[in-house]
């Protein structure tokens, strides 16, 4: 039995790294292109679609007058663009400086909305309010702490012109303003640029497939309604539209030069809430969304499911599996050397155990690669800390994964069982 559950294990970690090797394939064959591509931005956008922009806000004080004029500061038509701010159940002066920014005389002129709201329903309940006073083709979302870069809106609406009739949303590139903080923010930064400059390059390149992050994406106002809007009891709810939005035969395109900058957690505490919520919701859209590999909806749709599925499931209990074998393996070992008569529980036939450790080698060397892959692409990234800490980031930050989803899944298995309440969290800011 123990044989067995190494083999699995094995194989598991075998296809996981294939995985790897598949999307930094696509991800090196985009980033080729683009950088053959020259990035223009045009000097006559009066053809380009009306816009409006939501930016939900829960007790925002310390960020949210910058964000909004980051927003407002965009290079975009004044009158192609509506900017909606959502003072969502705050308790603090989030309204109060909104009102302050839309007196000043530099904004006084510009169509910024003030909503002031006391709904349930969280982050998705405050789009959906928001939704309702919306005159834009297009809606781009944007987070109360997002800093977007001059052109981000402008790269975001270009993408979307391309095939306006294929591509339902589109979505652009989340960096880490405050990366250099401490060793958990330096971590998030290592994550944030691989899975943005290898996984979602790689994904779209391969299979035209994409998945809304939450914030800097727009995404048709027509087709939101089709929808009926955010799922206000869904934990991911940028996940979950992204579903809908494909289940629509509608395709979520990749705009890479659409940047913006945005705060990450600086404490663990808030660092493990906050990956807690995005599991749990991650789980429960992947429950929500199995049925798809037995029925007739499109191929794509099937590639996501697996690819959530296999990530928050399969890998995860296989590498677990495997993390506890190999542990408890070398503590019997060190014990055996003062104790002879001890023996492992977990006896292996064979080079068996040799392979796990091979496997679990070229595991890390792809961990170690694909990062580095992503920090050379990205302008000031590629240095030797960060080499450093793309080495030593797998033994420490990238364990987190395993503890996050474990809790994370015994907390969805919990809501289920007792019926508790499924709560929104809101990541702490910093200033």
């Amino acid at each position: 039995m123990a044989d067995f559950i190494l083999i699995l294990s094995i194989i598991s970690i075998w296809i996981a790294v294939f995985e790897s090797i598949l999307i930094m394939g696509g991800a090196i064959v985009f980033i080729r292109k683009q950088n053959r591509e020259k990035a223009t931005v045009p000097v006559n956008l009066e053809e380009f679609p009306t816009v409006t922009v939501m930016v939900p806000a829960h007790n925002e004080e310390l960020v949210i007058t910058a964000t909004v004029e980051h927003i407002l500061q965009m290079n975009y038509p004044e009158h192609k663009m509506q900017v909606i701010v959502v003072a969502d159940n705050c308790t603090d002066n989030t309204a109060a400086k909104l009102k302050a920014l839309q007196a000043s005389e530099s904004y006084k002129d510009r169509d910024l909305f003030i909503l002031e709201r006391t709904g349930t329903g969280g982050k998705s309940g405050a789009l959906n309010d928001a939704m309702k006073h919306a005159t834009g083709d297009w809606i781009c979302i944007y987070d109360a702490d997002a800093a977007p870069e001059k052109n981000a809106l402008l790269f975001l609406t270009q993408k979307a012109m391309e095939d306006p009739e294929k591509y339902g949303a589109v979505f652009g590139r989340n960096k880490a303003r405050n990366r250099g903080q401490n060793f958990l923010s330096k971590c998030i930064n290592l994550e944030l640029v691989t899975i943005q400059r290898v996984h979602h390059t790689g994904l779209w390149q391969l299979f035209k497939l994409g998945t809304i992050p939450g914030t800097n994406f727009i995404i048709k106002r027509a087709l939101m309604e089709e929808i009926g809007g955010w799922d206000e009891d869904a934990i991911t709810e940028d996940t979950a539209i992204s579903f809908e939005i494909m289940r629509r035969g509608q395709l979520i395109a990749l705009a890479p030069r659409a940047e913006a900058y945005q705060q990450e957690p600086e404490q663990l505490s808030v660092y493990m809430k906050q990956r807690e919520r995005w599991a749990k919701g991650n789980f429960q859209v992947v429950l929500d969304n199995i049925h798809h590999l037995f029925n007739l909806s499109s191929w794509r749709i099937k590639l996501q499911v697996l690819y959530y599925a296999t990530s928050y499931f399969w890998f995860l209990i296989a590498i677990i599996i495997s993390d506890i074998l190999f542990v408890v393996n070398i503590g019997y070992q060190a014990v055996s050397l003062f104790n002879p008569a001890v023996v492992s529980p977990f006896q292996f036939q064979g080079d068996i155990y040799v392979f796990l450790v091979i496997a679990w080698a070229l595991m890390y060397f792809i961990y170690v690669l694909q990062i580095n892959l992503a920090l050379a692409t990205d302008i000031g990234q590629s240095n030797t800390q960060n080499f450093i800490l793309s080495c030593i980031s797998y033994f420490t930050y990238a364990q987190l994964f395993l503890v996050i989803s474990a809790k994370s899944f015994v907390s969805m298995i919990l809501d289920k069982l007792i019926g508790r309440e499924k709560k929104w969290y809101k990541t702490q800011r910093f200033g």
